[in-house]
């Protein structure tokens, strides 16, 4: 049986569509109209002409529309001097795959993505095997905790990093890819603008310990513009932020696999009124610079439910942060907040709230000292945190209710 395949393209983009000869029953049916129908090979078969298949880097300016449901095939680049723009209430897919084949899309050093949803209409990334379709929020056949069947966002830029080098290779990425540098030193440098957007599923694996996170920030510059994010069952991080400047407002992150959130490198940017649901390891790991360059970076005005992460808030002797109007709950035995900054580190600290479980000690999750900053309060009664009221309208996460009462 032949099928009549037309092909177009247009520019890194692969659309597969076919026609219908007239009077041609569905030959998938095995209900021909005449034998000479089946046996001549002339029927043809429709296919969805609102798929369209990503199978090569983006290399000139490209538009993706909220009708049609993009497939990423691979690791799609998006390349210095190209930029591709969203439109609110678009889907796209990642195929299944890992090591060299994971998929992700990687927006290049000197590229740009213009991603701008609404609170209405979000742009959904996820996996190729949710059913999700224009219009829709919410999977319709994917549990929120199943992690690693794509690979995520990549956003690299030429701000600056601290590390051996002025451009490093993102990890995710391997090293024989270009697309991957990130790092320079234009701290206002612009990767375009991503909002309401969520990323779904991802985080595959491309090697030993090394996958994608949900969202990967490498020497992204404040000219980017970042609000209303969320990322759902990652495998490994929630955010990570790789030096850079970028700033990002209302975010989410909900049951990752690995850190919720994670910096590192001389991020100096600020994470402002943000939620964390249920990581797998830490809620946040807060790395130091790793070179000469430093950076103090600011995460403010957080909720984080605790589930169950293996700990609150990982930092190193030379982390270098102001921390402040932050309330956890769900907190279980064990999990801490394992010690403050040495003399080669920074924080500033101010206005914590937890609510501990029954019979529990304030020493005993906040160690180090950081019990000095953080007051107990009853579940419901903090006076500082998210407001949760921005981001349950849109996102996975409070469309399902996991929201509540944050």
């Amino acid at each position: 049986m032949k099928k009549t395949i037309l092909f177009f393209a247009a520019a890194s983009m692969i659309a597969v569509t076919s026609c219908k000869k007239k009077g041609c029953t569905d030959p998938m049916a095995s209900n021909y109209n005449t034998e000479a129908e089946k046996d001549d090979g002339s029927c043809t078969y429709p296919e969805d002409e609102s798929i369209v298949n990503v199978n090569t880097n983006i290399t000139t300016n490209t538009t993706w529309t909220s009708d049609k449901v993009y497939v990423l095939g691979g690791r799609i680049a998006v390349e210095a001097g190209a930029e591709l723009t969203i439109e609110a209430g678009t889907i796209i897919k990642g195929e299944a795959g890992t090591g060299p084949n994971a998929t992700a899309l990687l927006i290049a050093r000197g590229a740009k993505l213009y991603a701008n949803g609404t609170a209405d209409a979000p742009i959904i990334f996820t996996s190729i095997a949710d059913e999700i379709m224009p219009g829709g929020k919410v999977s319709p056949n994917l549990d929120p905790s199943l992690n690693g069947l794509w690979g995520g966002l990549i956003v690299l830029g030429n701000a600056p990093i601290s590390a051996a080098n002025d451009a490093m290779q993102i990890e995710g990425i391997p090293a024989s890819d270009i697309n991957g540098l990130y790092g320079g030193s234009d701290a206002t440098d612009n990767s375009g603008s991503i909002t309401y957007v969520s990323i779904r599923h991802g985080g595959a694996n491309i090697g030993e310990g090394n996958e994608i996170n949900g969202i990967t920030f490498g020497g992204v510059g404040n000219g980017t513009v970042v609000n209303n994010v969320e990322v759902v069952a990652n495998q490994d991080d929630g955010i990570e932020f790789f030096g850079g400047t970028v700033n990002v407002t209302n975010a989410v992150v909900w049951n990752a696999g690995d850190d919720a959130i994670d910096t590192d490198q001389g991020w100096s940017g600020t994470l402002d009124n943000f939620i964390v649901v249920n990581p797998g390891d830490e809620c946040f790991e807060l790395d130091g610079p790793e070179g000469a360059t430093s950076g103090i970076h600011t995460i403010t005005n957080g909720t984080t439910y605790a589930g169950n992460a293996q700990g609150l808030v990982d930092l190193d002797d030379n982390s270098a942060l102001y921390f402040s109007n932050q309330y956890f709950f769900g907190v279980q035995d064990g999990q801490t907040f394992d010690q403050l900054p040495t003399a080669d580190g920074f924080l500033e600290a101010s206005n914590f709230e937890v609510t501990l479980p029954a019979g529990g000690v304030l020493t005993n999750f906040f160690v180090d000292g950081s019990d000095a900053f953080t007051t107990e309060v009853a579940e419901g009664a903090n006076t500082t945190g998210a407001d949760a009221s921005v981001l349950t309208g849109w996102t996975w996460a409070g469309l399902s209710g996991n929201l509540a009462g944050f």
